[in-house]
């Protein structure tokens, strides 16, 4: 008799990890049962190199002390995964790693991962034969970033009573989902939970062009500021805000800086305000602090001063910056950029839909990236 020819079944590994491989940080955690966001880890995604050539990884940049002219280097550009050998180098120090949260063994987990939309065909097969190859996961599944919102209880989101366990796992049936992150902005039409290919649209402004925005608006009216990235991303999420009336804001901040023996005007006292530089050699962050006219009458042309405790600090006073750079997600033609700005990409994202889809993706618009979270942000759109 002939021999019976054996099956080998092979069995699924109970340990998922889920990255989103992002410009500016990686967010990744394990999936176990009853897991929520706590259990999601940031870790800066880049390289950083000190004055004395000290090289940084992944998770040991939250260790350096003194930021001053460190140079970062990314392996994400313009939202795309480029760079796969500074990447590899991030991914060992948090897979590898065994003193690493994130530590696993990959012939025994599942990888999910995330990209940007449209990302092309060479660099999509290039991280399957990183994954593959180098690593070797023991399932891997590649998903665009924006379609996972999807499976998020939306309706909780809104107010609504949170949902079963019995329907966790559906996907929501209409989310327009707006992801303005470090490298770009795009929005993305969700229809249970697959893009409607043709309604994507993408905006190349994100976290980065704001901050070198600013470091040109910085660098000509206070310090050169061009190598301090850190230091200049750092003051924009403290200080910069989306105006909701951006003309008026201007004129506001054009009544301030008072002449000589005048008391400054009311109208932009919440505008204008003093950001205190970050003393790496003490160890303190950057801070924002009410604006002192009185003070900064009597302070050197380059903002020095010391205060009660004898610690020499320098600081800027901050008016329309706060406001201007942020805009540009609104009005690239600012800097003459020639693309819509985000609420007018919305529209064209819809107007590649069908009008009937149009009620109820306005109705469950979601904001996800960096951006989103400056203040008035999701009033201003």
């Amino acid at each position: 008799m002939p021999r019976r020819s054996t099956v080998h079944q092979q069995t699924i590994s109970d340990k998922t990890v889920v990255v989103d491989n992002g410009g500016y940080t990686i967010k990744a955690g394990f999936t176990t049962e009853g897991s929520g966001t706590g259990e999601c880890h940031i870790v800066p995604n880049c390289l950083a190199r000190e004055r004395d050539k000290k090289v940084w990884v992944g998770r040991e940049i939250e260790t350096i002390r003194d930021f001053g002219e460190v140079v970062f280097r990314r392996p994400v550009e313009k939202g795309y995964l480029v760079g796969w050998e500074a990447e590899k180098a991030v991914w060992d120090s948090n897979f590898l790693d065994p003193k690493s949260k994130l530590n696993c063994v990959p012939h025994d987990t599942n990888l999910v991962l995330t990209e940007a939309p449209n990302t092309p065909a060479a660099l999509q097969s290039n991280t399957d034969q990183v994954v593959f190859e180098e690593y070797e996961f023991a399932t891997y599944s590649r998903h665009i970033g924006p379609s996972l919102n999807a499976y998020c209880d939306i309706q909780h989101l809104f107010g609504a009573d949170a949902r079963g366990a019995n329907i966790a796992a559906s996907p929501a049936e209409c989310v327009l989902l707006i992801d303005s992150g470090f490298s770009h902005s795009t929005v993305t039409p969700l229809y249970k939970g697959r893009p409607v290919q043709q309604a994507v649209r993408r905006l190349d402004i994100g976290g980065k062009l704001l901050t070198n925005y600013l470091k040109e608006l910085l660098s000509l009216r206070h310090y050169n500021l061009i190598n301090e990235e850190h230091l200049v991303s750092e003051a924009k999420e403290k200080v910069c805000f989306v105006s909701q009336d951006f003309r008026n804001d201007l004129d506001r901040t054009r009544k301030q800086a008072p002449k000589k023996g005048h008391e400054p005007t009311d109208a932009s006292q919440d505008i204008v305000v003093d950001y205190v530089l970050p003393d790496y050699n003490a160890g303190t962050h950057g801070q924002m602090r009410p604006h002192d006219p009185s003070l900064s009458a009597k302070v050197a042309k380059m903002g020095a001063m010391a205060n009660p405790g004898g610690v020499v600090e320098d600081f800027m006073t901050l008016g329309n910056e706060r406001f201007a750079v942020p805009e540009l997600l609104f009005s690239p033609s600012d800097v003459g950029m020639k693309e819509a700005g985000l609420p007018q990409t919305v529209m064209q994202s819809l107007s590649g839909l069908p009008p009937g889809l149009w009620p109820s993706m306005l109705a469950n618009i979601v904001l996800v990236g960096g951006n989103t979270l400056l203040d008035g942000f999701k009033e201003r759109m």
